[in-house]
Protein backbone atom coordinates (compact mmCIF):
# COMPACT_ATOMS: atom_id res chain seq x y z
CA UNK A 1 0.00 0.00 0.00
CA UNK A 2 1.05 3.40 -0.81
CA UNK A 3 2.58 5.47 1.74
CA UNK A 4 3.01 9.48 2.07
CA UNK A 5 4.63 11.31 4.65
CA UNK A 6 5.72 14.66 4.38
CA UNK A 7 9.52 15.20 5.52
CA UNK A 8 8.57 17.87 8.47
CA UNK A 9 5.90 15.55 10.15
CA UNK A 10 8.82 13.41 11.13
CA UNK A 11 9.71 14.90 14.35
CA UNK A 12 13.68 14.61 14.67
CA UNK A 13 15.84 12.63 16.74
CA UNK A 14 18.16 14.53 18.73
CA UNK A 15 20.88 11.86 18.77
CA UNK A 16 25.12 12.07 18.55
CA UNK A 17 24.85 15.88 18.14
CA UNK A 18 22.17 15.51 15.39
CA UNK A 19 18.73 15.70 14.58
CA UNK A 20 17.51 12.78 12.61
CA UNK A 21 14.50 11.98 10.86
CA UNK A 22 13.76 8.12 10.40
CA UNK A 23 12.61 8.21 6.83
CA UNK A 24 13.23 4.01 5.96
CA UNK A 25 12.34 3.06 9.40
CA UNK A 26 8.83 5.26 9.30
CA UNK A 27 7.92 4.33 5.83
CA UNK A 28 9.64 0.78 5.88
CA UNK A 29 11.68 0.71 3.11
CA UNK A 30 13.80 -2.31 2.41
CA UNK A 31 15.03 -1.77 -1.11
CA UNK A 32 17.99 0.97 0.43
CA UNK A 33 19.02 3.29 2.93
CA UNK A 34 17.11 7.02 3.39
CA UNK A 35 17.42 9.08 5.60
CA UNK A 36 17.09 12.73 6.47
CA UNK A 37 18.82 15.26 8.81
CA UNK A 38 17.92 18.46 10.08
CA UNK A 39 20.05 21.75 11.25
CA UNK A 40 20.43 24.99 12.00
CA UNK A 41 23.26 27.49 11.30
CA UNK A 42 26.13 26.50 12.73
CA UNK A 43 25.02 23.08 13.81
CA UNK A 44 26.47 19.75 12.51
CA UNK A 45 24.21 18.41 10.13
CA UNK A 46 25.73 14.78 8.98
CA UNK A 47 28.49 13.66 11.38
CA UNK A 48 31.82 13.08 10.86
CA UNK A 49 32.49 9.58 9.26
CA UNK A 50 33.10 7.14 6.81
CA UNK A 51 30.71 4.09 5.37
CA UNK A 52 33.84 0.86 6.56
CA UNK A 53 33.27 1.22 10.54
CA UNK A 54 31.39 -1.02 12.57
CA UNK A 55 28.37 0.96 12.65
CA UNK A 56 28.36 1.79 8.94
CA UNK A 57 26.10 0.39 6.30
CA UNK A 58 28.94 0.40 3.82
CA UNK A 59 27.04 2.14 1.91
CA UNK A 60 27.77 4.73 -1.39
CA UNK A 61 25.85 7.28 -0.62
CA UNK A 62 23.51 10.69 -2.41
CA UNK A 63 23.12 13.90 -0.29
CA UNK A 64 20.47 16.22 -1.51
CA UNK A 65 20.00 19.48 0.06
CA UNK A 66 16.06 19.90 0.08
CA UNK A 67 15.89 23.16 2.26
CA UNK A 68 18.74 26.05 3.46
CA UNK A 69 22.01 25.78 2.95
CA UNK A 70 25.02 23.41 3.83
CA UNK A 71 28.58 23.21 3.65
CA UNK A 72 29.94 19.51 2.85
CA UNK A 73 33.43 18.61 3.48
CA UNK A 74 34.69 15.53 1.90
CA UNK A 75 38.06 14.10 2.10
CA UNK A 76 39.50 17.88 3.53
CA UNK A 77 37.13 19.36 0.17
CA UNK A 78 34.79 21.75 1.12
CA UNK A 79 31.60 22.04 -0.96
CA UNK A 80 29.10 24.66 -1.35
CA UNK A 81 25.43 23.11 -1.66
CA UNK A 82 22.54 25.53 -1.48
CA UNK A 83 19.28 23.88 -1.77
CA UNK A 84 18.80 21.11 -4.85
CA UNK A 85 22.48 20.18 -4.97
CA UNK A 86 23.33 16.79 -4.82
CA UNK A 87 26.66 15.63 -3.20
CA UNK A 88 27.47 11.97 -4.63
CA UNK A 89 29.94 9.77 -2.41
CA UNK A 90 30.93 6.32 -3.65
CA UNK A 91 34.25 5.92 -1.89
CA UNK A 92 33.56 3.92 1.18
CA UNK A 93 36.57 5.29 2.45
CA UNK A 94 35.86 9.18 1.87
CA UNK A 95 35.68 11.02 5.47
CA UNK A 96 32.55 13.07 4.54
CA UNK A 97 30.79 15.70 7.12
CA UNK A 98 28.44 18.50 6.51
CA UNK A 99 27.29 21.62 9.27
CA UNK A 100 24.04 23.79 8.45
CA UNK A 101 25.09 27.65 7.15
CA UNK A 102 21.52 28.76 7.20
CA UNK A 103 18.78 27.99 9.49
CA UNK A 104 15.71 25.00 9.07
CA UNK A 105 18.15 23.19 6.61
CA UNK A 106 17.41 19.74 5.60
CA UNK A 107 19.77 16.98 3.69
CA UNK A 108 18.03 13.85 2.50
CA UNK A 109 20.48 10.82 2.40
CA UNK A 110 20.27 7.75 0.34
CA UNK A 111 22.37 4.84 0.57
CA UNK A 112 22.85 1.56 -1.20
CA UNK A 113 25.23 -0.59 -1.81
CA UNK A 114 27.25 -0.12 -5.49
CA UNK A 115 27.04 -1.96 -8.15
CA UNK A 116 23.89 -4.26 -6.91
CA UNK A 117 21.10 -1.44 -9.13
CA UNK A 118 19.88 -2.75 -12.75
CA UNK A 119 19.02 0.45 -14.42
CA UNK A 120 15.31 0.20 -15.99
CA UNK A 121 14.56 -0.57 -19.33
CA UNK A 122 13.05 2.80 -19.91
CA UNK A 123 16.12 4.89 -18.67
CA UNK A 124 18.18 3.23 -21.60
CA UNK A 125 15.69 4.86 -24.04
CA UNK A 126 14.82 8.00 -22.20
CA UNK A 127 18.78 8.53 -22.13
CA UNK A 128 18.59 8.06 -25.82
CA UNK A 129 16.43 11.16 -26.29
CA UNK A 130 19.30 13.52 -26.42
CA UNK A 131 20.77 12.42 -29.43
CA UNK A 132 17.40 11.93 -31.33
CA UNK A 133 16.70 14.94 -30.63
CA UNK A 134 20.07 16.55 -31.85
CA UNK A 135 19.32 14.58 -34.88
CA UNK A 136 21.16 11.50 -34.45
CA UNK A 137 19.33 8.59 -34.74
CA UNK A 138 22.40 6.27 -35.09
CA UNK A 139 23.53 7.72 -31.48
CA UNK A 140 20.19 7.13 -29.82
CA UNK A 141 20.36 3.57 -31.26
CA UNK A 142 23.72 3.39 -29.47
CA UNK A 143 22.90 4.92 -26.32
CA UNK A 144 19.58 2.73 -25.85
CA UNK A 145 20.76 -0.80 -27.42
CA UNK A 146 23.17 -1.07 -24.04
CA UNK A 147 20.18 -2.17 -21.70
CA UNK A 148 20.19 -5.21 -23.80
CA UNK A 149 22.40 -6.78 -21.70
CA UNK A 150 20.09 -6.60 -18.78
CA UNK A 151 16.01 -6.12 -20.53
CA UNK A 152 16.82 -8.60 -23.93
CA UNK A 153 13.14 -9.31 -23.34
CA UNK A 154 11.27 -5.87 -22.68
CA UNK A 155 9.05 -5.18 -25.85
CA UNK A 156 9.38 -1.11 -25.17
CA UNK A 157 13.26 -1.27 -25.66
CA UNK A 158 13.03 -3.40 -29.04
CA UNK A 159 10.33 -1.29 -29.88
CA UNK A 160 12.51 2.08 -29.35
CA UNK A 161 15.57 0.53 -31.20
CA UNK A 162 13.64 -0.41 -34.18
CA UNK A 163 12.36 3.57 -34.26
CA UNK A 164 15.96 4.19 -34.11
CA UNK A 165 17.19 1.70 -36.75
CA UNK A 166 14.20 2.61 -39.04
CA UNK A 167 15.34 6.53 -38.97
CA UNK A 168 18.56 5.46 -39.27
CA UNK A 169 18.14 3.85 -42.50
CA UNK A 170 19.52 0.52 -40.86
CA UNK A 171 16.49 -1.42 -41.84
CA UNK A 172 17.61 -5.30 -41.26
CA UNK A 173 18.29 -3.99 -37.80
CA UNK A 174 14.73 -2.44 -37.27
CA UNK A 175 12.87 -5.16 -38.71
CA UNK A 176 14.84 -7.12 -35.95
CA UNK A 177 13.20 -4.90 -33.14
CA UNK A 178 10.23 -4.46 -34.47
CA UNK A 179 9.20 -8.43 -34.88
CA UNK A 180 10.67 -9.00 -31.40
CA UNK A 181 8.71 -6.07 -29.86
CA UNK A 182 5.43 -7.57 -31.50
CA UNK A 183 6.21 -11.05 -29.94
CA UNK A 184 7.14 -9.46 -26.27
CA UNK A 185 4.47 -7.30 -25.90
CA UNK A 186 1.15 -6.91 -27.95
CA UNK A 187 0.65 -3.59 -27.38
CA UNK A 188 3.36 -2.53 -29.23
CA UNK A 189 1.08 -3.08 -32.39
CA UNK A 190 -0.98 -0.32 -31.09
CA UNK A 191 2.06 2.67 -30.92
CA UNK A 192 3.18 1.08 -34.53
CA UNK A 193 0.28 1.76 -36.05
CA UNK A 194 0.57 5.75 -36.70
CA UNK A 195 4.09 5.80 -35.56
CA UNK A 196 6.00 8.04 -38.37
CA UNK A 197 8.95 6.28 -36.81
CA UNK A 198 8.85 3.34 -38.80
CA UNK A 199 7.71 4.53 -41.77
CA UNK A 200 10.93 3.21 -43.96
CA UNK A 201 10.24 -0.20 -43.02
CA UNK A 202 6.46 -0.66 -43.10
CA UNK A 203 6.30 -1.53 -46.92
CA UNK A 204 9.35 -4.46 -46.23
CA UNK A 205 7.91 -7.86 -46.91
CA UNK A 206 9.82 -8.84 -43.59
CA UNK A 207 7.55 -6.41 -41.74
CA UNK A 208 5.13 -8.32 -39.16
CA UNK A 209 1.91 -8.72 -39.86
Amino acid sequence: MVRVLRIDELEPIAVAGLNWRPIRRTLGITGFGINGYSADAGRQLIEQHDETGGGAGGHEELYVVLSGYARFTVDAEDIEAPAGTLVFVPELTSRRAAVAISNATTVLVIGGDGGTIKPSAWEHYFAAQAALSAGDPKGAYETAAAGLEDHSESGSLHYNLACYAALAADIDQAIAHITRAFELEPTTREWAADDADLDAIRSDPRYPG
